[in-house]
């Protein structure tokens, strides 16, 4: 089941965000939280700072799984999701090192991924896992198509996602062709799901998935519907097609 919230701006999209991760926190200090990267959690996580340095909410007992990694890319390069994760919350909290999880790029990635969901499981599942969305639908790095079966696994980025992640690299040719991601089925068996997206161009993904009834392939973020309990939040913007 959906639980649609449409709010102003980015900015109230963060502030409900983050809020909705702090009751959780309040609710049970040893939370597991699934983590995304990119530009959509960017405030969200501002904001979670913001309330560590304020309130000092305590993160000592808090383990963290993130969603994905570029495969080829060292985890001090500052393209990766490792340096992402570590510049943009990690650093600011007081996370102990070894509750933290990101997929390897490097090395043995492949080794890790398949013990991935071995190691969520080890630690009772996620609690709340939060999810960006991409512009073509995509969930973690699940491109459309994607068996929705598998768990953590090699997925190959397509040319949209690649297009669309390109701001964050030198030129085009610098973005990698493939990566680590937690699969559908990993991101479903999280206990609870929070999606946020804003902006125009999420508009068009975000009318698909509130007019489909069940799953579609093309669609991967459709197959929260199999979820009982998923909160989207999203802009006017990202919003804007929705009747």
């Amino acid at each position: 089941m959906l639980n649609l919230i449409i709010v102003d701006s980015e900015v109230e999209l963060a502030k409900k965000a983050s809020k909705i991760i702090i009751n959780k926190l309040r609710q049970k200090n040893n939370l597991v939280l699934g983590l995304a990267t990119g530009q959509t959690p960017l405030l969200t996580y501002q904001y979670l700072i913001k309330d560590h340095q304020k309130n000092n909410r305590c993160y000592q007992n808090v383990t963290t799984f993130n969603l994905d990694e570029y495969i080829g890319i060292n985890e001090d390069n500052k393209c990766s999701y490792h340096y992402y994760m570590k510049h943009n919350l990690f650093d600011h909290l007081d996370l102990k090192k070894e509750n933290i999880f990101i997929p390897k790029g490097t090395n043995d990635y492949l080794q890790y991924a398949q013990e991935y969901d071995n190691l969520i499981a080890s630690k009772n599942g996620i609690d709340l896992q939060v999810l960006g969305l991409g512009v073509n639908g995509h969930i973690g790095f699940n491109e459309p198509y994607t068996n929705p079966k598998l768990k953590t696994h090699v997925v190959d980025l397509t040319e949209s996602t690649i297009k669309a992640n390109a701001r964050f690299f030198k030129k085009i040719s610098d973005v990698p062709k493939q990566a680590v991601s937690m699969g559908i089925s990993s991101i479903l068996n999280a206990k609870e799901i929070l999606l946020i997206a804003f902006g125009s161009t999420k508009a068009l993904a975000i009318k698909k998935l509130f007019n489909l009834l069940k799953p579609d392939p093309a669609l991967p973020c459709s197959y929260l519907l199999n979820h009982k309990k998923v909160t989207v939040i999203i802009d006017a913007k990202a919003g804007q097609l929705l009747k």
